[in-house]
């Protein structure tokens, strides 16, 4: 498939009818980014019911790190098809799974031996990383961060941090779950400045220890190594090297969510290893099988093996298809040099990005590691008021102009990027000159409007 081609406007005739059609058969909560129904998609671009070609900045929400059908998960998918679709790991168990476990065990960062056991999505991981969490240390409490999103479920909803829409009207949520600020330097919650706060945010846990739940209470901090939904901040270098110890001191796990940072993302095969982050249960999904649904949760033997036969499953967990993608996964990302080629497009981004951000008012903040990058609009450099409107004028000029973009952060005002790693630099080029429109546009109309009222 060739790159950007719009033949109808967006959205098209065929779209419109489909999106009679969803809002009639459809719960509105299950919310969608942009007006156009796919058709096909291929590498690093998607083709509309309409004919129209995009660029995929969104990369099914991360999902697809190896890019959309990539020939070795397709064929790895076929061959399972040929031999059985489902028996259930619970009853009657099958060689890939175990193959998933033993090189998830093989590749995620920590000490000492571990074990793996594969769920469905990425909240059911988080899930049971707590349950495990719980089991093994025989404590309740769980410390989780501001601006964090680990999932919609209840035990995820009540670590996930943004109150609308995840949050707001689904009360109450489970008990014996803390929040804290997080390293989000460019909104600092006590208004300090990096590097002469000394990373007060971390070491302010230990008052949290005195003020509001005691240290021998917690079995957990759970963290996004870099904030995924609450805007992709990055913390400093000291972050997670400092939680740790203090982690450490008070025997209390540490459960990395890499949903959405692993698998290449972030020029590493998962965040923790660029991060100095030593975690004892990390939490996988999104491209973990190309585009298949399955999540996992790896961690210290001992640890994982606290629940006994029985705590831990569900009936699709581990399927046979998205363990043979999971494999085929392993293998791209190896072969590809897909960690490396994360680094090369999140450099390509961000020399652009900084001059963008010294251009336009409207680009506060530009962040992100390897290829997880973002751009955090504001509506002044001076205030930072979160430029929440722009930034859907922003995304919506994109969609009708080429290019599939999604926005997050607590204050919905950052555009953040998970492409496919596969993505060409040519296809990378003509995505980010439509971005540049995008904000040239929005700004201008910004500074059009800002004349008119003075």
């Amino acid at each position: 498939m060739s790159t950007i081609q719009i033949r109808t406007p967006i959205p098209g005739p065929r779209s419109q009818a489909l999106m009679k059609r969803r809002n009639a058969a459809v719960v509105q909560g299950a919310f969608h980014a942009t007006p156009v129904f796919v058709a096909k998609a291929e590498g690093a671009v998607v083709e509309d019911v309409d004919g129209n070609r995009f660029i995929d900045f969104a990369g099914g929400i991360g999902c697809l790190n190896t890019g959309h059908r990539a020939p070795a998960v397709v064929e790895a998918v076929r061959r399972q098809l040929d031999r059985f679709l489902h028996t259930s790991f619970n009853v009657l168990p099958y060689e890939s799974y175990i193959a998933v476990c033993e090189k998830l065990n093989a590749l995620v960062p920590g000490k000492g031996p571990k074990k793996t056991i594969l769920v469905n999505t990425g909240a059911e991981a988080v899930e049971n990383a707590i349950k495990i969490a719980r089991c093994y240390t025989k404590r309740q409490a769980i410390i989780c961060f501001e601006d964090a999103f680990h999932g919609r479920t209840y035990m995820a909803m009540a670590a996930t941090s943004k109150t609308h829409p995840y949050k707001a009207g689904f009360e109450p949520f489970p008990s014996e779950v803390y929040r804290i600020p997080y390293a989000y330097c460019f909104r600092c919650s006590y208004s300090m400045k990096y590097p002469s706060c000394d990373v007060h945010c971390v070491r302010h846990i230990e008052d949290t220890f005195k003020r509001v739940v005691a240290a021998e209470s917690v079995a957990a901090v759970i963290v996004e190594p870099i904030l995924g939904e609450g805007g992709f901040v990055t913390p400093p270098a000291e972050f997670y090297p400092t939680l740790g110890a203090i982690c450490r001191k008070h025997g209390i796990l540490l459960i990395a969510d890499e949903v959405q940072t692993g698998f290449a993302r972030t020029g590493a095969m998962f965040a923790c290893e660029r991060l100095g982050l030593e975690p004892d249960l990390v939490t996988m999904a999104k491209s973990l099988t190309g585009g298949l649904p399955m999540a996992a949760v790896t961690g210290r033997a001992e640890i994982m093996d606290a629940p006994g036969g029985g705590q831990l499953g569900g009936t699709f967990a581990g399927n046979p298809l998205a363990c043979e993608a999971a494999l085929a996964v392993f293998d791209i990302i190896e072969k590809e040099n897909l960690c490396a080629r994360a680094n090369v497009l999140g450099e390509r981004f961000r020399k652009r990005a900084a001059k963008w951000q010294a251009q336009w008012e409207l680009v506060g903040d530009v962040r992100g590691l390897g290829a997880m990058q973002a751009l955090e609009l504001v509506r002044s450099k001076t205030t930072r008021q979160p430029a929440d409107e722009e930034t859907k004028q922003v995304s919506q000029y994109c969609y009708e102009h080429g290019l599939v973009t999604i926005t997050a952060g607590s204050y919905s005002n950052v555009i953040r990027l998970l492409m496919p790693l596969v993505m060409t630099d040519a296809q990378m080029d003509e995505a980010m000159d439509v971005l540049e429109a995008a904000l040239a546009h929005v700004a201008e109309k910004k500074g059009a409007l800002t004349a008119q009222l003075t």
